[in-house]
């Protein structure tokens, strides 16, 4: 009898799995489908295919899956069953992000498998019309601890991908590479691959508790197998365990940037109002950028809450060091000031999880680690009328780590305060479970201006990336808008800069330049940043190539914006300068057969110091143009001077006065440092400090030229 029972059993468990072969596993509109490859005792394999135009193309390969626990749980998988084609779809609201108002549809399949110890595994996946998602659940843990995850993407070699080198705080380029060979061998999410020129996948993960590390993606083993790499993770799980989803976007460019998928599979909000009225996303004027310095200066401080009342700014962030904070009053007195102002503060906190002992990371210290530390903190910010905290230098993907960025937005949730991460992890869908998140740093953005030259030549190929990667899957905090210089100059245009604002998506938009530039600003851009939105309601890709170029359109009510950005510009511009100096040369040259090379010179001052009054006195293209042009003037300079000066010297004397005429470069090294300074003063006598700065070489052609005319009258 109990051979028969299980005879039957068998039947029916085989026309199940048969039923279910006829059905499409496929997501909504049937584009994308999803194939199992599971071998008795071998770790399953799935293999996800897009239609395109009645064509079917591989769009992603999991040649291994499975999770390990220490006990061994979860090895030898032998398929036990498939639940089919569940249709779901659900509607939410969010408080940030590229739609206020999100409805999604997925088909959801779930493979049961046993492992050697007859214990269950589940692998659920979700097709959505733009993606796949998936996840592992293994029921009933009784104090197991993960060991380690199989999950790989198998990417094959001479398919284009732009993926961001491991680093704790995610602030790297994307470089563009059609190869996993590198020195480097650990990659973080987002990573951005082009399947075929209409097929696009982006990889990363969302779902994260707090019992879970993030992970991130390893080749050290094959360079076209991504593995997944979780974080250290030391506390043992008792009761229904599930993973993090895995997420993988498919489709056309377009899909992928307008993709709400990571948020789509998160756990739907645990406020029990998703939308209070206390979560108000905006605009923020921003201190660091300008001083690479925190908040220790009571005057510059007022400086910045001064700007937020002239430009129309909801908030100011009082970044760090505020617990030092001198020359005239204390943090209590800047807050009261904000209050009067009817400006909203923010401010800033040391996580004191990472990077303090290496380096002295600024405070204040060791006021958020404690939970009972943390509550008197956040009491003592709603006392002050502080509205959010910016909360930095995070250690790592660990699993401790994960938990308590869960337990700093639950606390301040209790206490009606905003969340910005710095030195962080990426986002993984928190900003849909937790609304009061506004944005996340996890970018190699505008901050980097005040730490090394790198980002100077690469930003706009950089920020041409970004909409494509990092900011796909959530908000980000490039601190973007910057007219003037910081420590190392920025080369992208004005119009490139304020494009940022809208192009990336952030809950809270910090404004990176000084008040001096902002307010020097036309009355345009001024009220363009007044009445900047920082939450759409809509999103809309327009065109673009990753590293090239990118256009977007963002809908706020009934108004529409529209931006775009190149990497091109400011290099061509570069490029078309020398150009012009190097025909230029030839062409002085050549008139030096008819032209006295003194008045030659003089005249080509001449031309200098106008277009040099050009690019002091003009705003906009025109003024880039006569900066350009100067290129044309300075072209037989040097050589001439060289000429001249060394035509009537004896010859025993030749040598000392060229080794003298050389030295003259000495200029280069003292006069750079010198516009700098000017420039960063943001403002002189009214007009944009950048501008004004052009004066200095102004000064240099009129000797060049005073130089030229006296050795032509002499001659």
């Amino acid at each position: 009898m109990m051979n028969k029972s299980k005879f039957v059993l068998w039947l029916c468990s085989c026309l199940f799995l048969l039923s279910c072969g006829e059905l499409p596993y496929s997501s909504p509109d049937g584009e994308l489908r999803l194939a199992c490859e599971a071998g008795d005792g071998e770790s399953p394999s799935f293999k996800v295919y897009k239609v395109i135009k009645g064509d079917t193309l591989e769009v992603m390969h999991l040649p291994m899956t499975g999770v390990w626990m220490e006990n061994g749980i979860g090895r030898n998988l032998h398929l036990n069953g498939v639940a089919c084609g569940f249709n779901r779809s659900e509607t939410y609201t969010m408080q940030t992000g590229k739609r206020k108002n999100i409805h999604c549809e997925f088909n959801e399949y779930t493979y049961t498998f046993k492992d050697s110890l007859n214990h269950e595994l589940r692998m659920v996946f979700r097709l959505y019309n733009d993606g796949v998602a998936f996840r592992y659940e293994i029921p009933q843990l009784d104090n197991a601890l993960i060991q380690d995850e199989l999950t790989t993407y198998r990417i094959p070699e001479g398919q284009k991908r732009w993926v961001q080198s491991y680093d704790p705080s995610y602030e790297r380029f994307y470089p563009e590479s059609v190869t996993g060979e590198s020195e480097n061998k650990h990659w973080a999410y987002p990573a951005l691959f082009q399947v075929s020129d209409e097929v696009w996948m982006l990889i990363s993960e969302a779902g994260i508790e707090k019992y879970h590390s993030a992970s991130s993606l390893k080749n050290e083993g094959n360079v076209t197998d991504y593995k997944v790499a979780l974080g250290e993770n030391k506390k043992p799980f008792s009761g229904d365990w599930y993973s993090p989803w895995r997420v993988a976007i498919i489709g056309s460019l377009a899909d992928v940037v307008e993709s709400t998928l990571i948020t789509d599979v998160s756990p739907e909000s645990r406020l029990n109002d998703n939308c209070p009225e206390w979560i108000q996303p905006g605009a923020v004027s921003w201190i660091y950028w300008a001083y690479n310095h925190g908040s220790n200066d009571y005057q510059i401080v007022k400086k910045y809450i001064d700007m937020a009342v002239e430009l129309s700014l909801p908030y100011v962030l009082i970044d760090a060091e505020w617990d030092e904070m001198g020359n005239g009053g204390t943090i209590e007195d800047a807050l009261a000031y904000a209050r009067e102002c009817g400006v909203k503060p923010l401010i800033w906190y040391n996580s004191s999880t990472g990077w303090i002992k290496e380096w002295g990371a600024p405070g204040p210290h060791e006021r958020l680690n404690d939970p009972v530390k943390r509550e008197k903190e956040f009491a003592w910010l709603n006392e002050m009328g502080v509205v959010g905290v910016k909360i930095d230098f995070f250690a790592g993907d660990l699993q401790e780590t994960m938990e308590y960025y869960i337990d700093l937005m639950e606390c301040a949730v209790k206490h009606k305060l905003l969340v910005n991460f710095h030195g962080a992890t990426i986002p993984r869908g928190w900003q849909r479970t937790y609304p009061n998140l506004m944005t996340i740093e996890a970018v190699y953005g505008a901050e980097w201006y005040n730490n090394a030259p790198i980002l100077t030549p690469r930003a706009a190929a950089h920020n041409a990336t970004l909409p494509f990667t990092r900011n796909v899957i959530g908000p980000m905090d490039y601190t973007p808008c910057a007219f003037s210089d910081s420590q190392h100059p920025h080369i992208t245009t004005h119009a490139h800069e304020l494009a940022l604002t809208v192009l990336y998506e952030s809950g809270l938009q910090h404004l990176a330049d000084r008040p001096e530039s902002f307010l020097a600003q036309p009355k345009e851009v001024k009220e363009f940043l007044g009445n900047l939105p920082t939450v759409w309601d809509e999103t809309r890709f327009l065109s673009g190539y990753p590293g090239e170029s990118a256009v977007m359109a963002r809908r706020s009510g009934n108004t529409w914006y529209v931006a775009g950005i190149n990497k091109a510009t400011a290099q061509n511009y570069n490029i078309l300068a020398m150009g012009m100096f190097l025909c230029s040369r030839f062409v002085s040259t050549f008139l030096m057969r008819y032209v006295n090379a003194r008045l030659l010179l003089a005249s080509f001052g001449v031309g200098a110091m106008a277009c040099t009054l050009g690019a002091i006195s003009i705003v906009g293209i025109a003024g880039l143009y006569c900066l350009v042009g100067i290129s044309t003037f300075m072209s037989l300079m040097f050589p001439t001077i060289y000429g001249i000066a060394l035509e009537k010297v004896e010859t025993r004397d030749t040598s000392l006065g060229a080794a003298f005429l050389v030295m003259a470069i000495v200029g280069g090294a003292v006069m750079p440092p010198l516009q700098g300074l000017l420039i960063d003063m943001g403002v002189i006598c009214g007009h944009p400090a950048v501008n004004v700065s052009f004066v200095l070489p102004l000064v240099c052609f009129l000797f060049v030229t005073l130089y030229g005319f006296r050795s032509y009258r002499r001659k």
